[in-house]
């Protein structure tokens, strides 16, 4: 978006902004879910309290990308019925797998995510630098929840490689889906 040449099939700056803040709303949306069904399972035990600081962030968020979608009329993803599950369902089955597969479920979600908003603030223009630093901020979060993961035993978690391979691939999977539909 930063280059004023369009080609052919490129999207617009308006497209590019509703996919923006469509994924961005939805996979807060689906961030705050999955710490919810962690904190289902893991809610009363040692992790409950680092859980509850992680999902009230994702809900800033969350809500900070809603007022954007109302404010730049931008129709949300139709799949947050099915994020609202699929996040629940994440959450909860890796830490009925343990905390330590909880937090790798979260060091990779937040990786990926990681990655994904330094993507968005690269391809964003100088117009839109409201945008580009409230992304930058809850990008810092989203590494803040990494390194908790990571500090909390992630790498320890049974299966460690493939269950975060799965779940980055699932993420990435959800980007796609969501920024489209």
């Amino acid at each position: 978006m930063t280059d004023d040449i369009r080609f052919p099939g490129d999207l617009t700056k308006r497209q590019e902004i509703e996919r923006v803040l469509r994924v961005d709303h939805a996979g807060e949306y689906g961030a705050k879910r999955i710490y919810t069904g962690q904190l289902a399972v893991l809610g009363r035990g040692s992790k409950g309290d680092l859980l509850r600081h992680m999902k009230d962030q994702e809900q800033v968020h969350l809500d900070t990308f809603g007022k954007m979608i109302a404010q730049r009329r931008v129709r949300p993803t139709a799949m947050l019925p099915f994020w609202h599950v699929a996040g629940f369902a994440l959450g909860a089955v890796t830490a009925l797998m343990g905390e330590k597969a909880a937090m790798a479920c979260t060091v990779a979600v937040e990786e990926t995510i990681d990655q994904h908003y330094r993507d968005q603030i690269d391809r964003l223009g100088a117009d839109e630098k409201d945008l580009k630093d409230t992304i930058e901020v809850f990008r810092l979060e989203e590494v803040e929840h990494r390194d908790i993961g990571l500090e909390n035993g992630a790498e320890q978690a049974p299966a460690y490689r493939l269950l975060s391979g799965a779940i980055r691939l699932g993420c990435k999977v959800a980007i796609a889906v969501s920024e489209r539909v």
